[in-house]
């Protein structure tokens, strides 16, 4: 059985959430800018063809959510697959700025 690990790393204004399969990095990423102290855009997620289907954006997605809400941080939603997903999980609704958008 693989060992799944989500990591974020992060600089002084911007980061992202990375993939490691078996101590392996995939290219599966969510990316991410610092707006201010407690407000980040989610800007980019990529999975590349070989995960698609495995539930890694929405693994990003939710690791994304779960951070943000343990830091007290908003989330804008550009990405428009972080928007597709927000927009089918009201319960995110407290991590995310404002209302969707449509």
């Amino acid at each position: 059985m693989s060992k799944l690990e989500i990591l974020r790393e992060q600089g002084s204004a911007s980061g992202r959430y990375l993939i490691r399969i078996d101590g392996q990095l995939t290219e599966a990423e969510l990316t991410w800018v610092r707006l201010g102290p407690k407000i980040i855009v989610a800007e980019h997620t990529l999975v590349p063809g070989i995960y698609q289907g495995l539930g890694f954006g929405m693994m990003l997605i939710e690791h994304l959510v779960q951070d943000a809400r343990a830091r007290g941080t908003h989330v804008v939603p550009l990405c428009p697959f972080v928007r597709s997903q927000y927009q089918q999980h009201p319960e995110w609704d407290d991590v995310f700025s404002g209302p969707p958008p449509d």
